[in-house]
């Protein structure tokens, strides 16, 4: 099952706050409360291709995956490609916007497995969710 969101959020710091948790799975669990855990799977400096080891929650349910960064633009632009069974890519582009962020997420992927029954979800209650996610990221960033 298809699904596409994309949403826009702005956020009160700049990108060269902003960008870094976006471009680091590991910190994700703190502003996102799906992702259970991201673990680096390979060594050396973060680069295009690297991997890490994913495990998202979904109610009582944990799904397993990875996640490989396909493109890395520092305080721009972040591409993350989640393998089965979310087969989906993330983009966020950061752009400078009076002293904060403006971030424009896309969520898109084929959804696969018993997760398809969250593609049944309907698209606003999926941005809404996701925009949580950048309220979080906003209040950890006024600490």
């Amino acid at each position: 099952m298809w699904l596409s969101v994309k949403l826009e959020a702005y956020l009160n710091h700049p990108p060269s706050l902003v960008f870094p948790y976006l471009a680091d799975p590991t910190s994700w669990p703190e502003f996102a409360p799906a992702v259970h855990s991201r673990r680096r799977v390979d060594e050396g400096p973060i680069r295009v291709g690297g991997r890490w080891a994913a495990v998202d929650r979904i109610g009582p349910f944990h799904i397993h995956f990875t996640d490989v960064l396909e493109t890395l633009e520092p305080d721009s632009r972040v591409v993350w490609f989640s393998t089965s069974p979310w087969n989906s890519r993330v983009e966020y582009l950061c752009s400078p916007e009076g002293g904060g962020t403006r971030v424009h997420a896309t969520y898109e992927g084929d959804v696969a497995g018993w997760l398809r029954v969250t593609g049944l979800m309907p698209r606003f209650a999926w941005a809404r969710i996701l925009r949580r996610d950048f309220t979080r990221l906003n209040r950890i960033l006024d600490r």
